[in-house]
């Protein structure tokens, strides 16, 4: 046998304390990280965009009038013109538009217009992050609205 001049090891004390410390650690750093919108939350913001698209064309053609879509690229957001609900896109997506300039024989450029027959104005509406995104459609023939997927760099 031979003599023990001490233990080797760690107390069940030291142990706690370095848990504790990494605990503390942890949970300051990691509100401070960046998280991005992933790739099937942007997807959902293409649906609730098409959706709402949809609800005003529809909404355009049983009330027999026109109705707007608004695009506030201040806010970042999408109105609907039937209902007023609205989706509001994250800062770390791309938000952008293609508008027609002029619509029905008046100024256009911040909304999509839908009328009665289900005809629009047409126009785009691009959601993208690094890597890829979609694009939001309408059709300013037929009204329809279609997402499609665009890659990214």
């Amino acid at each position: 046998m031979s003599p023990r001049g001490g233990e080797e090891g760690f107390t069940l004390l030291e142990i706690v304390c370095v848990m504790a410390i990494i605990s503390i650690l942890a949970a300051l750093i990691l509100p401070a990280i960046p998280r991005g919108t992933s790739r099937t939350r942007l997807e959902a913001f293409a649906l609730q965009t098409a959706a709402l698209l949809k609800t005003d064309r529809l909404a355009a053609m049983q009330r027999r009038m026109r109705v707007a879509t608004e695009l506030d690229p201040v806010s970042r957001s999408i109105r609907s013109g039937a209902t007023g609900s609205t989706v509001v896109i994250p800062r770390d997506v791309g938000f952008d538009a293609l508008l027609a300039s002029r619509c029905n024989q008046r100024a256009a450029g911040r909304s999509i217009d839908f009328f009665p027959s289900g005809m629009s104005c047409g126009g785009a509406i691009a959601l993208v992050r690094p890597g890829g995104g979609f694009q939001v459609r309408v059709n300013w023939l037929t009204g329809g609205v279609e997402i499609v997927p665009v890659s990214g760099s």
